[in-house]
């Protein structure tokens, strides 16, 4: 199963990590991505502390934890552009939860564009060896 096929059937809930250019790290819960191709995810932000640390750093991580158990992924990202408003933004919301649509239908929204650079279980598989990278 492909990473769109993957978030558009699996409930959980997802967080993304960022730092700022001073590397103070802020983590928040966000939506799941929309996968806009096999590398491409796009996620709907306000304009808060995890949209604001993407401005001077471009790296993020997303773990998204299934429902049941300690299933999911994690998206290693880099932020390649951005859009404030439009049609994207309402195509995400009713795809993904249309609450939003109304909740929060007064903050100013970006889709945010990453490339995923890595793909992860959310679990590692058996414990890494001092000086091991995790692949």
């Amino acid at each position: 199963m492909n990473l769109g096929e993957y978030f558009d059937k699996v409930k959980g809930v997802g967080v993304m990590a960022t730092a700022d250019s001073e590397g103070n790290v802020n983590a928040a819960t966000l939506s799941k991505p929309v996968m806009m191709d096999d590398n491409t995810a796009a996620f709907i932000m306000s304009g808060h502390l995890t949209h604001h640390n993407l401005t001077s750093n471009p790296k993020a991580c997303y773990f998204f934890r299934e429902k049941d158990g300690y299933e999911g992924k994690r998206l290693y990202l880099t932020k390649i552009r951005e859009e404030e408003g439009g049609d994207m933004i309402e195509s995400i919301r009713k795809k993904r939860y249309p609450i939003f649509s109304i909740k929060y239908s007064n903050e100013s929204k970006y889709v945010v564009y990453f490339n995923v650079d890595k793909v992860l279980p959310l679990v590692a598989d058996g414990v890494l060896k001092p000086g091991v990278r995790e692949e």
